[in-house]
């Protein structure tokens, strides 16, 4: 094969870990904020359980949970036909689709882990916040959900974007776990070079691909953090 008949194979490889990228972002970035206000909640219950919650998935490798969300169906159920499994042969049947059951599965792993992540640190940025600016915006008038908007949300984004640019730099290296439930991911695309034309040199060729993208989220990032660095005090 030719490096552009190489590259081509790792890029529709690479489609598939930007998709895993993207899904991930827009789906956990939102979710990790409800958790985010359950770990700080003042009714005892609820902020128990999200923190166990939080505890066991920050705790439990991601390879792990990718297994436990596949496989886990299929065992507790004793299905012949695993549930993932059925869900790859109802899109390959109606749209074509290959391995729609896998790539859900890890994107319900991928999204659950990382809202627990992106929690943590919106608890970390509100937490960190002192009590005197909730208290002066009261003496403003101010109610507190307009404390929050106006004065707290601002300073919190601010304070979260440099640990969510490592966290969202991460996710995309992270992807290559996918290939653990053979989701045909960059890696797994390279592996499959390797074993059927026994072309080794793909399978680092695939660094380049990382570091171009990881390249361009940390110059977009960089310039997101500087924009906001006016809120500093």
């Amino acid at each position: 094969m030719s490096f552009w008949e190489v590259t081509q194979f790792l890029l529709d490889g690479f489609y598939i870990s930007l998709l895993i990228f993207a899904v991930t972002l827009v789906c956990g970035a939102p979710l990790g904020l409800p958790i985010a206000f359950c770990s700080m909640s003042r009714f005892k219950p609820v902020k128990a359980i999200s923190k166990v919650v939080v505890w066991i998935v920050r705790g439990v490798p991601l390879m792990l949970q990718i297994f436990i969300i596949y496989y886990a169906p299929g065992l507790l159920f004793k299905d012949q036909i695993p549930l993932f499994s059925r869900l790859d042969r109802y899109f390959f049947i109606n749209y074509g689709i290959n391995d729609a059951g896998r790539i859900i599965a890890v994107l319900i792993a991928f999204t659950i882990n990382y809202a627990c992540y992106f929690s943590e640190i919106y608890r970390g940025g509100i937490e960190s916040i002192s009590k005197g600016q909730y208290e002066a915006g009261y003496v403003l008038g101010l109610t507190k959900q307009q404390i929050f908007r106006k004065i707290i949300l601002k300073q919190v984004i601010q304070r979260i974007v440099p640990p969510m640019s490592n966290e969202i730099i991460t996710l995309i290296k992270d992807t290559a776990l996918a290939n653990c439930i053979v989701v045909c991911e960059i890696i797994k695309q390279a592996n499959e070079l390797a074993a059927t034309k026994a072309l080794i040199w793909p399978l680092f060729y695939t660094g380049a691909f990382y570091l171009l993208f990881v390249g361009m989220l940390t110059i977009i990032l960089g310039k997101v953090e500087k924009k906001l660095s006016y809120f500093r005090s």
